[in-house]
């Protein structure tokens, strides 16, 4: 039990609240559109299919985030902030840690190939984009953008799983998501911007500062905001809809103000607390406005 803890603890298992509430949209979607195209599921197959998706956003997250773990354990080793991970610290051993990821993306490819072609052929870009993401931070302060892509394939991912095409409404949700965790990022990395300044790695905060890298932060949440408008307005969702929508935002704005350049102690309650408060009160409403359009 605790070998199983260590490696919830290693991925951050927590953190899935991020991404899973719009890959349930994303489902959710995908479902309406099934209907609205006169394509009934069996039940066993509709519970079949949610299951995969689960262990495609499980496994390709925990691919992700372990990789990330391993290919910075030596910087990790370095900052104090870190140095407690299971890696540095010697709880998990670096090639077991390389071993999980290898399964996890295995078990990812399995998963897809049971759900249909098209997912199981766009797999391995999935996998390329999440997994490439760990290395950006050696060479553009872009890096957080790359992340927001990685999460942004959450929805997507999940409408493609239900019907095997592409839409409109699910990759607004998916833009959306690239620059609410974009946001969200940058306000992390303030934690380690001196650190990643003196070891020559990119961040927006470690490149520019704290007080322009918060400026971009509050940029891309409006942008972030501007695609979850737009999806109300080209979707005609139920007026629950609007409720979710103010309520994101609302957090987005609370996360901004309580973290300054010159204060970061509650850059966690940013982080973690207002986001997944954000992420689950909006999936609640647009899948009740998604439901009651059916």
């Amino acid at each position: 039990m605790s070998t199983v803890k260590n490696y919830l603890s290693l991925v951050k298992f927590s953190h899935t609240i991020f991404a899973m509430p719009f890959a349930l949209i994303g489902f959710v979607l995908g479902m309406a559109a099934l209907k609205n195209d006169k394509i009934t599921l069996q039940t066993n197959e509709i519970i079949l299919r949610f299951f995969l998706v689960l262990v495609c956003m499980i496994t390709a997250r925990s691919a992700a985030m372990g990789f990330n773990r391993y290919l910075d354990r030596h910087f990790d080793q370095l900052n104090p902030r870190t140095a407690i991970r299971e890696i540095p610290s010697g709880i998990i051993k670096a090639e077991k840690a390389l071993g999980f990821v290898v399964l996890n993306a295995l078990i990812f490819i399995i998963a897809t190939y049971f759900i249909n072609s098209i997912c199981f052929y766009l797999s391995p870009v999935a996998l390329f984009v999440i997994l490439f993401y760990s290395y950006t931070k050696r060479f553009t302060y872009l890096c957080h953008l790359v992340l927001g892509v990685g999460l942004s394939l959450a929805p997507i991912g999940a409408y493609l799983a239900v019907t095997g095409t592409f839409d409109i409404l699910p990759l607004l949700f998916s833009f959306a998501i690239i620059f609410w965790v974009s946001g969200f990022d940058i306000i992390y990395a303030l934690q380690d911007a001196e650190f990643d300044a003196s070891h020559s790695l990119y961040s927006m905060p470690s490149h520019w500062g704290g007080d322009k890298a918060l400026k971009m932060a509050r940029v891309f949440h409006f942008f972030s905001s501007v695609f979850l408008w737009t999806a109300y307005f080209l979707g005609d969702f139920h007026w629950l809809y609007l409720i979710g929508v103010i309520l994101f935002n609302s957090m987005l704005v609370y996360q901004q103000s309580i973290v300054k350049p010159t204060d970061l102690s509650k850059v966690n309650l940013a982080f973690m607390t207002s986001n997944g408060i954000a992420s689950i009160v909006f999936s609640i409403f647009v899948i009740a406005a998604i439901i009651l359009n059916f």
